[in-house]
């Protein structure tokens, strides 16, 4: 699993019958800073995930990939290879509480 900031989507009016009604954003991974266990800051890539959870712009998420994403309920008859599991409410590491997205 990985740490994402939803940060756009993507509209396909035309694609394979499967993904009719599948809501895809633009996702950038976070990751936790190498000098500092306080922060998380974005990596500069983007990748396109399936929403299975209702999140929207700005908000942090949780995305898995590979053959972990095709292991919900929903996606399992899906053609994707990223999808949001869950939004992120807090993260703590060594009982400290994290800063998402700050430089």
């Amino acid at each position: 699993m990985y740490i994402a900031k939803v940060i756009g989507s993507v509209v396909s009016t035309q694609k394979t019958e499967s993904m009719v009604g599948r809501k895809l954003l633009v996702i950038e991974p976070y990751v936790l800073a190498e000098d500092s266990l306080t922060r998380f800051y974005g990596t500069g890539r983007t990748l396109v995930a399936v929403d299975t959870v209702g999140a929207g712009e700005n908000e942090f998420v949780l995305i898995v990939q590979g053959s972990s994403a095709r292991m919900t309920p929903e996606t399992k008859p899906l053609p994707v290879d990223a999808t949001i599991i869950g939004i992120i409410d807090s993260v703590n590491v060594e009982r400290k509480s994290i800063r998402l997205g700050e430089k």
